[in-house]
């Protein structure tokens, strides 16, 4: 059975740190957050140092209900409003102007806040027992792969977060979706649970559409999600073709797939997420973390349908992988390492 609620000494504790300027390390529905007092700029800015995040990626700020929006946003749009109403508590994040009081280093430096209401328990206990807003991205290093277990915090990070609090495994497993409202049209800067036509439903206008003008948004980098070992994304096709190669070289290969592997090999480590893209998502980074550590030189991952309900899942697979480890022409893997040389492979 899923945690759902702390300790009133865990959650006494956890109020202090916060107000103390400490940081908290909690789950919500989409992966645990690294936390921090959003009103403490140098409680904030522990967050950046503990990550290695740079300090113009802005944080989301996390609030127990939407009716403190005023606190940290100003002016909302009626579009903004229909879709905090559609969908909060939940993994929807709304980017709107942000009100005076709201720090830079929240920001990273912009005219604009990122805020959502969690809908996680544990998450909402220690919101509405704090009383504020708690500023918190992943709780890992920058650029690698986000937590979705207690486990994954204290790999992160060891002694250096002293308080993380225990919501089991999270419920979604992928990052919220994104969506800025702070100009005519609404934008969705990253997909998540909650996709482009569920947003639609609720307010027609919302667009995926390229938006130069967009504000800078969480999880935007073109490389993101990322363990150690290199990453490739595979045509379903030519993925057999492609571990076979390694195989046969006696070059170990993970394998992240859809569906069982034909056949066995003492060089091959291969999890089956399965082809329900609400599964596979919860799993994705726990999938990812375990083939990381299966020793092998690249894991292979079986490229995901191109459909809606996989939009988010397959955004996070590619910021996994480098651009230039996206193989989708070639399943010969001593073209793979003519292409990409050794480096890739080792």
């Amino acid at each position: 059975m899923a945690i759902t609620r702390i300790s009133q000494e865990e959650l006494q504790e956890a109020v202090a740190a916060l107000r103390n300027g400490e940081l908290v390390a909690f789950p919500t529905e989409t992966v645990y957050g690294l936390g921090a007092n959003a009103n403490h700029p140098e409680a904030v800015r522990k967050i950046f140092k503990l990550k290695g995040r740079p300090s113009s990626h802005p944080l989301i700020v996390h609030i127990d209900d939407a009716k403190f929006l005023p606190r940290w946003a100003r002016d909302p749009s009626p579009a903004a409003l229909k879709l905090a109403a559609a969908f909060w508590p939940g993994p929807l994040t709304l980017v709107l102007k942000r009100a005076p009081v709201v720090a830079d280093v929240v920001t990273g430096g912009q005219d604009t806040v990122a805020i959502r209401v969690p809908s996680h328990p544990v998450a909402q206990q220690l919101l509405t027992a704090f009383g504020g807003g708690i500023a918190a991205p992943s709780a890992n290093r920058f650029g690698h792969v986000s937590p979705t277990r207690v486990e994954h915090v204290r790999e992160e990070f060891g002694d250096e977060v002293q308080i993380v609090l225990d919501g089991e495994d999270c419920k979604i497993g992928l990052e919220s979706t994104i969506v800025s409202c702070v100009g005519e049209v609404p934008h969705l800067l990253r997909p998540g649970a909650i996709t482009l036509s569920q947003l639609q439903a609720v307010v027609p206008e919302v667009t995926s559409a390229p938006d130069p003008d967009a504000p800078r948004a969480p999880g935007s980098m073109a490389r993101h999600y990322s363990p150690a070992t290199p990453l490739n994304l595979v045509p379903s096709k030519n993925l057999e073709t492609v571990i076979n190669e390694f195989t046969e070289e006696r070059e170990k290969v993970a394998v992240l797939a859809m569906r069982p592997p034909g056949k066995t090999s003492e060089f091959m480590t291969w999890i089956n997420a399965g082809s329900r893209p609400d599964v596979y998502g919860r799993s994705l980074y726990a999938n990812i973390r375990t083939l990381d550590k299966a020793g092998a030189r690249m894991i292979v991952v079986e490229e995901v349908p191109d459909d809606e309900r996989w939009e988010a899942v397959r955004d996070r697979l590619r910021r996994a992988a480098a651009a230039e480890n996206v193989v989708t022409y070639d399943p010969d893997i001593a073209a793979l390492k003519a292409d990409f040389g050794d480096d890739l492979l080792g």
